[in-house]
């Protein structure tokens, strides 16, 4: 159990949260009470649904801030998954006169919307004409008042004076474009980091405020416009358009059968063989791991994981020999990139790619199937899969209904290869 979790337990336990809110259908409590087991903005800073405490999970319970120093937890419907992201991508450049926007650079996420903006990216996708950044940072709420559904039907909140912040404002001729952007790839958002800005500068200004959600990803920008249908209402966001852009590497064909015919093979390793089937999430945990070594709670708290898919990515990263596994100075599981991993995260941003491409081929079940994809110009039936994983000497896997659920990953991880050519 996490640290958050304990201390959460300890505040139901000793204010009797759960009985409050079966009685008034919610429960206001002040920082300074969270503060007597751990610091607030640990305790309240729940991105994504699978952050949040066991006992507001096992309750289906959310927490928003409605002062500077006031929180109300309900049964809030407080969080949105996204949609799929569309299939089209559109392949964008950096301009060549400029030098301090590498691919392998952009680690944070004011450099990834600076990023975007020097492309031409946010013009774009905002159909918006002289485009100025404007407002960011943390600023005061003022007040208002919304509603949100909750389990005990639509409630009224009323906030006064919260601290909310912005990641960047883009003004041009019609519009105020408000983002929250991200580096981590996830299943869903907190609707709370669009909708309080929204209020906020929608009563401040007469232009149609565009509520936008970023995400950057190993070259990649996913862009999602949002509207509330109603102002008032906290669930009433609809998305209104989705594109994705791409940094182009001109990696082709040729380059993926050069590898395919180059790798030498290596020995199965003694680790569980990958379940996490979608290789960006592998490369984006990568991605972050570059930036410092994390602890399992770490990464599970902080990224859009569970504790389960903690243990499935980061044993891919370990099975791609681009993560290691120790532990920290008080005894915690510790994840930092391996020697491998650091080369190739300081590689262009091409070099990049094909230096991952090449770690996954080295796998003779990876190298196989993708070699019989290319022969016959389609993906291998699951079964012929199977065949192929059967006769790779994989570690511990060994039930059929295993080998089933890990095809699973040996056709993802194929079609993500397949995904970064660009021909």
């Amino acid at each position: 159990m996490g640290l958050n979790d304990t201390a959460w337990e300890s505040l139901f336990d000793k204010y009797h949260i759960l009985t409050e809110i079966e009685q008034n259908g919610q429960f206001i409590i002040s920082a300074n009470k969270i503060k007597e087991f751990r610091e607030p903005r640990l305790m309240t800073k729940f991105d994504h649904k699978v952050n949040l405490p066991a006992i507001f999970a096992d309750n289906n319970l959310a927490i928003l801030p409605i002062t500077r120093g006031d929180y109300i937890i309900s049964s809030f419907s407080a969080y949105k998954e996204f949609d799929e992201p569309d299939a089209d991508i559109q392949k964008i450049s950096i301009p060549p006169h400029i030098q301090s926007l590498m691919p392998q650079f952009l680690v944070s996420e004011s450099i990834a919307l600076n990023c975007a903006n020097a492309c031409g990216i946010l013009s774009d996708f905002l159909e918006d004409d002289a485009l100025v950044p404007t407002v960011s940072g943390r600023m005061s709420s003022g007040g208002f008042e919304f509603n949100i559904d909750t389990a005990f039907g639509t409630k009224n909140v009323t906030v006064n004076n919260s601290q909310i912040e912005i990641d960047a404002a883009y003004e041009g001729i019609n519009y105020l474009s408000l983002f929250e952007a991200k580096r981590d790839l996830s299943d869903d958002f907190l609707v709370r980091q669009l909708y309080y800005p929204f209020r906020v500068w929608s009563s401040r200004v007469t232009k149609i405020v565009k509520p936008i959600f970023l995400i950057f990803s190993n070259g990649v920008f996913y862009l999602y416009q949002y509207q509330f249908e109603n102002p008032k209402n906290y669930n009433s966001l609809r998305l209104v358009k989705q594109k994705n852009y791409v940094i182009s590497t001109e990696i082709c064909l040729s380059d993926i059968e050069n590898l395919l015919n180059t790798v030498s093979l290596v020995q199965e390793p003694e680790i569980s063989f990958p379940q996490a089937d979608r290789m960006s999430r592998v490369v984006n945990l990568i991605e972050l791991l570059n930036e410092k070594p994390m602890t399992k709670h770490d990464i599970t708290s902080e990224y859009a994981f569970d504790e389960r898919q903690t243990s499935y990515y980061t044993d891919a990263g370990r099975y791609l020999g681009l993560i290691d596994k120790g532990r920290d100075e008080d005894g915690n599981i510790l994840f930092q990139l391996s020697p491998i991993g650091h080369h190739i995260m300081r590689q262009g941003y091409k070099e990049r790619q094909l230096a991952i491409v090449a770690q996954i081929l080295k796998h003779k079940v990876f190298n196989e199937t993708l070699k019989l994809h290319l022969q016959c110009g389609e993906m291998p039936g699951k079964q012929k899969v199977i065949q192929i994983m059967k006769h790779s000497n994989l570690y511990h896997v060994e039930a059929d209904s295993t080998f089933l659920r890990r095809s699973a990953t040996v056709i993802g991880w194929i079609n993500w290869i397949l995904s970064i050519i660009e021909e």
